[in-house]
């Protein structure tokens, strides 16, 4: 294991551990923490511009970093890839690295109703009205966390924390592609129809994932998102559908 510090300040130390004989896992901290979250962005980001030939890809979560890599027949190579990685990283915040500027994405979403199944019960677990459900979740820009799951799904957070609920207690086997959902102070669009256990309060036309397009995926982490309510009549119309 190869410990790197970025300052004097203890909550700025990274850890680098094996995972098998092709990948490293860089650990800067634990739980979810948006703030944790854009370290480990900058931390690709440092990794990727480095252009390191051993390593394959490049993979930033809520609070670790996955360094896939090319496999090693020799383990002693391992910890030679760690010490490119720890030196890199010293480099690069030492530097003062940052996140680079993030994007915002505005992504409507039909609230409640056939697209929101959960928005009722919801509001009752929340002690609130279903209208402000609504308002405190659009009311602020969430951050992209880290894709994951399924290709270009979203965790967005932290929202509201008078939004907090814990996810379904029985998951459905089916959602529809577009459901805007939400647990644990976050929110996940799902990109397709698959099953899911998260709270359902809406819906998006947005296209999350195209194979097709470069970028393939419509958000990145690090990416700021602003949820914009629009009405059942304006969304059925935009997707070509009767009122």
């Amino acid at each position: 294991m190869a410990t790197a510090r970025l300052s004097d300040q203890p909550q700025q130390d990274w850890k680098i551990v094996p995972q098998g004989d092709r990948c490293l896992i860089l650990v800067f901290g634990s739980g979810i923490d948006p703030a944790t979250s854009r370290r480990c962005i900058a931390a690709a980001a440092a990794l990727r511009e480095a252009g390191l030939d051993e390593i394959r890809d490049i993979v930033p979560t809520y609070n670790s970093v996955a360094v896939h890599h090319h496999p090693c027949a020799d383990t002693r190579h391992s910890p030679a890839l760690a010490q490119k990685i720890d030196e890199r990283l010293r480099q690069a915040f030492t530097g003062g690295l940052e996140p680079g500027a993030a994007r915002q994405v505005d992504i409507e979403v039909c609230y409640g109703g056939e697209y929101g199944p959960d928005l009722p019960q919801v509001a009752e677990h929340c002690g609130l009205s279903e209208a402000d459900v609504v308002r405190l979740h659009s009311a602020t820009l969430v951050q992209v966390l880290m894709l994951g799951f399924a290709a270009g799904a979203p965790y967005l957070g932290l929202i509201d924390q008078r939004l907090d609920i814990p996810r379904r207690s029985s998951p459905r086997v089916s959602l529809p592609a577009g459901s805007v959902a939400i647990a644990n102070r976050q929110t996940m669009i799902y990109p397709e129809s698959s099953p899911g256990g998260w709270h359902i309060i809406g819906a998006t036309k947005a296209t999350l994932f195209d194979p097709s397009a470069e970028p393939p995926t419509l958000l990145a982490p690090g990416d700021s998102v602003r949820f914009v309510p629009v009405s059942q009549e304006e969304f059925r119309a935009a997707r070509g559908l009767r009122p």
